[in-house]
């Protein structure tokens, strides 16, 4: 499966002081990827839409 996004408008750009992370590099040109947070993990997912849900 194949997933094309937007460029973001100006609007959507990230704030520069924030550290900012493509959703296809967190998982690798898929669509999961796990994040861990202390003993907790979540999982990260992209949907069909484009959209992004994380799970615990």
């Amino acid at each position: 499966m194949s997933l094309h996004f937007a460029t973001p408008t100006t609007a959507q750009m990230p704030n520069n002081n924030l550290p900012s992370y493509s959703a296809q590099d967190l998982t690798k040109g898929g669509d999961l990827a796990q994040i861990v947070l202390g003993d907790q993990i979540y999982t990260l997912r992209i949907t069909r839409a484009g959209k992004l849900i994380l799970t615990k």
